[in-house]
Order: structure tokens, then sequence, then C-alpha cells
């Protein structure tokens, strides 16, 4: 088998970069090894799409990707779940009122706008906050989105503009030679030949075929990210995306009333069942965190708690993007955990320029590889 562009990851930025690239009239083939979504770009609620409070190397990226979600689902001809509802960050020490007035500056400055919402005003976007908190950063033109919803629009579009995507198809091996890749090889025997570009854009699982057969070392580990669900709230104790400057909370409601928690807790891999696991103590510490910061939540039960969906994040917790060391076809995306959902429609025609033109867009400079030392 042949294709001109090989992308391996059925993630959001697989099957986004896919579309890009078939909408351009390239031959694109996505290999996924198990199915659409079935990773870090699907399961439980709703991801944020968040610029405020991001690292600031990304907020050209957020700014691009604000003109384009809110008709996303239009372009993609399917709900994607889209809500502007604003985020909210939060801070509870007095030490963070100087961080949190300069940050709302350079994000406006930006184009990001936010505002310092000191003291009272912060409850007059929340009025049920703990007493505790002393203020936030409220960006209004942030929200939230249905990932799984979302990625699996992109996939449809990619398939009717001219993509190919195969499902069960696990890449095991890259062939390479005199600089360049020439191919995969999947876990059935099979392999298929690269005319152009190889990109790698699976959230997990790249680490280890980059070293094994590329000799490239990436600065990143997998997490397993945590996430609860409540039981449904009589009255919603809190309507923005929340955040937190030092605590790893994030909030949102969820529809039927649920209360999604999650914001850096992680899980565990359990080697017996080959999969995430949430812990309870976790499970209770992230609860009560949470719970602090909205007392009224305490009413509510938790229903769910997982970690079974698998995530890279990369040692400066901002993704790694740029051309495969020493090999002239190939472009790798990793890390993105907690980094990447909300730029993706911006990210993925950038990553399909790159491909087609040879030559890296400046936005996505700051994420080369090169910022860390050969590993």
């Amino acid at each position: 088998m042949h294709a001109e562009f090989v992308i391996v990851g059925g993630g959001i930025y697989g099957v986004a970069t896919a579309l890009a690239l078939a909408r351009r009239g390239a031959e694109v083939l996505v290999l996924e090894a198990r199915d659409i979504a079935a990773g870090a770009s699907g399961g439980l609620g709703k991801r944020g799409v968040r610029a405020n409070g991001r690292d600031i190397r990304e907020l050209p990226l957020m700014r691009l990707a604000y003109d384009l979600w809110p008709t996303l689902d239009q372009e993609l001809g399917a709900p994607t779940g889209y809500e502007r509802i604003g985020h909210l960050q939060l801070y509870e020490r007095h030490h963070d009122i100087g961080a949190a007035a300069v940050r709302a500056r350079v994000q406006s400055a930006m184009g990001i706008p936010t505002e310092h919402l000191a003291g009272g005003r912060v409850r007059d976007i929340e009025p049920c906050l703990g007493a505790q908190v002393l203020g936030g950063l409220h960006a209004p033109l942030d929200g939230v989105a249905d990932h799984e919803a979302t990625t699996r629009a992109y996939a449809k579009a990619a398939e009717r503009a001219g993509a190919t995507i195969r499902t069960g198809a696990r890449v095991v091996g890259i062939s390479h030679g005199t600089g360049r890749v020439h191919g995969v090889t999947l876990e059935d025997g099979s392999s298929v030949a690269v005319g152009r570009e190889l990109l790698l854009l699976a959230n997990g699982g790249m680490s280890g075929l980059l070293e094994e057969h590329l000799q490239c070392r990436l600065p990143v580990w997998t997490v397993f990210p945590q996430v609860v669900r409540s039981t449904p709230a009589p009255t919603a104790p809190f309507h923005s995306l929340i955040g937190h400057m030092h605590r790893p909370v994030a909030l949102k409601m969820i529809p039927g009333g649920s209360v999604m928690l999650s914001g850096g807790w992680r899980g565990r891999w359990n080697p017996e069942s080959g999969r995430g696991e949430t812990m309870a103590t976790s499970v209770t510490g992230n609860w009560a965190e949470a719970v602090s910061l909205f007392p009224p939540m305490a009413e509510l039960q938790i229903v769910e708690a997982v970690a079974d969906r698998a995530e890279t994040t990369c040692l400066d917790l901002v993704p790694v993007i740029d051309r495969v060391p020493g090999v002239s076809n190939a472009l790798v995306a990793s890390g993105w955990s907690g980094h990447g959902w909300a730029i993706a429609p911006a990210v993925a025609p950038l990553l399909a320029e790159w491909a087609l033109t040879g030559d890296a867009p400046d936005i996505l400079r700051p994420f080369a590889l090169s910022r860390f030392p050969a590993l």
C-alpha cells in the first residue's frame, strides 16, 4: 500500500490535519491503532476551549482558534458542542494578585480579552465561590466543546474530502534510509509506503517508535489524567469554565447538569488490566478541593471517576512540534496534555501547510525540539 501523506493517530490532530491536506488535493492515509477518538480526544464530558492562563507561546495560536471555533460545526457539517461561556482562573494567595494583574494586561495585548477581577468583583461572575477566593482572571471568549463529537466530525469531513482512515491499524515500525522515511510497518505485518511525508500525531505511543526506529528521544512521558463526574445539580453551582492558579482543579458543567472535575490529578497504569485507573485518595482529594472553591458542591455525589485515557506531557508543559532530526520528511507533534485541544483547529492547517511546502510556519517555531538539548 502507498500514500502520499501518511498520518499516524486518529485523534483530533490526526483527523483535522488529514482534512486540511485532503482539501488541498493531497492523497492522505490516517492509521489509527484502535478507533477514532479512542484516546485523549474522546471520553467523558467536554474539554475547555481556553486561552486564559496558557503558556504565552500558545496565545497566538489561541487567537487564531478563537475565530474558528464558533463556526466549526458549520465547516464540519456536524455539531461540536461548542459554547462560549468564559473562563475564570481563580486565586487565593495574596502574592498572586500582582501576577494576575500583569497577566490580564499581557493576554489582552495579545488578543485575548482578559479582566482582573479582585475582591467582590469575582463574585459578580460566580456568586457561590468560597470565602477564601481573593479574585480571578476572566476571559469571556473562552468556552467548552464536546471533544469526542468534534473529533468524529473532523474524521467524517476528512473522509468526505477524500482522505482514507484505517482503524485497527497499529504502526510498529518505521523504515528509513538516506535521510528519508520510506514507509511504516503495521502490527499485522503489512506495510505502507510513504510518498512525501510521515506525520506522527498520536498523543501516545510515539516516543517508543521514534527512539527505536529514528533514534530520536522526546522529552515527554505518559500520564493518565483523572476525570470525575457528579450527580446532577438541582442548581448549577457555577456557570463558567473554572481553573485555578495553583490548585490542580478544572471545573465545568456538562449536559444533564452534572459537574465535570479534572485539572491535573492523575491516575496510574495498571499492568494487569492494561489500562489506566484512578486512585481513591486522588479522587477524594480532588473533590475536596473543588468543594472548597464552591461549597454547594458538597451536596453532590461522585458518580464516576476515570483515568483510562493515556496522554503525553512535555517537560516544559508545552508540546513539541517539529521535524524529526535526521530525516527530511517526518513531522512529530507530541506532549499535548492540557495544551492541545483548544488550539487544534488552528494548528492542524499549519501542520498541513508545513507538510505540503516543507517550510515551518513561524507561529510554530517556539515549539521546536531544539529548545531542549539532544537526548
